[in-house]
């Protein structure tokens, strides 16, 4: 193998007033390290979202809605560029909270959590949320729930398509109104689930994990080609991959924003390259993992994209 020096690095010159898109550029110039993984993901989901024949995944895990993600991916929904949408409880839990009026708060890192306990405030990290919260969320979703009949079966696709129904804002109300389906494999492990499990104890609703497969493997099936944008790792990610291996494809292109090690052998931190072993990726798919903080990383990469397609 013979290794050649072609394309030299380009020293970075940064302006006032530089779009987001100049920035990655520039960062594409230099293109070493992350910062050159982050301009190739840009150039990588642009090409997905400008594909016509790609469905677009979106696999939304860590506490991104905390942090203020969640607008960023509520807006992707409206402008028609996710398709399809798995995400944790948690995320989903934390939408709900925002949609009926309460709201997450800066909070710090370095306090006594003992404290917080005893002025009823829940962290996560340097973001507070009080339990009051939790008591609205609780009404609202004893609410909404009650308004599924009795005796029903419903998956949890369905489920979530109802919450936000009955929300005017958010992630769950945005992809209601477009039709983008909401999966949540792992939903008992969240706020949603165990109020499920309160409203269960008087009334007769059944949510079926099994009931989505049909229509998500119709999908795939379906699809001319797949994308995913993967925001963190654990269930929706794996949920999304593993999507296709029931069909005779995989993934084309897939963006994976984590900042977890692959050399500890969770999925989360597993490298793209790794899923061509299992065919969830094809042998000629493009791919492209950029490590750091999601919330760094998700707004420059969304920015820099819509500069392009907009």
């Amino acid at each position: 193998m013979s290794h050649e020096c072609r394309e030299p690095v380009v020293q970075m010159h940064l302006k006032p007033g530089m779009s987001v898109g100049e920035l990655v550029g520039q960062m594409g110039l230099a293109g070493a390290y992350n910062g050159g993984a982050l301009y190739r993901a840009v150039c990588l989901y642009e090409k997905m979202l400008r594909d016509p024949d790609a469905t677009k995944f979106f696999g939304l895990a860590g506490a991104m809605v905390p942090a203020g993600m969640g607008g960023i991916v509520e807006d992707l929904i409206q402008r028609g560029c996710i398709d399809v949408l798995v995400s944790t409880g948690a995320n989903i839990t934390h939408d709900i909270i925002e949609a009926i009026g309460c709201h997450h708060y800066h909070g710090q890192a370095d306090c006594s959590d003992i404290e917080l306990r005893h002025e009823d405030i829940n962290r996560i990290y340097d973001v507070y949320l009080p339990n009051d919260a939790f008591i609205r969320f609780e009404e609202f979703m004893q609410g909404i729930y009650s308004e599924i009949p009795e005796g029903s079966t419903v998956s949890i696709n369905e489920l979530l398509r109802h919450i936000g129904s009955g929300l005017g804002s958010g992630i769950l109300s945005a992809a209601c109104k477009k039709g983008v389906p909401v999966y949540c494999p792992a939903i008992q492990d969240s706020m949603i689930g165990l109020q499920y499990w309160l409203f269960s104890q008087t009334h007769r609703v059944t949510v079926d994990a099994f009931k989505d497969m049909p229509a998500l493997l119709d999908r795939c099936f379906s699809a001319r080609k797949a994308g995913a944008m993967l925001v963190g790792g654990g269930v929706p990610k794996n949920y999304i991959l593993q999507s296709m291996l029931m069909t005779e494809n995989g993934f084309s292109y897939a963006v994976q924003l984590t900042g977890d090690r692959p050399d500890l052998g969770g999925l989360s931190g597993a490298t793209l390259d790794e899923a061509r072993s299992w065919g969830k990726l094809t042998e000629e798919a493009s791919a492209v993992t950029v490590y750091g903080d999601a919330t760094i990383l998700l707004p420059l990469v969304v920015a820099a994209v819509l500069e392009r397609v907009s």
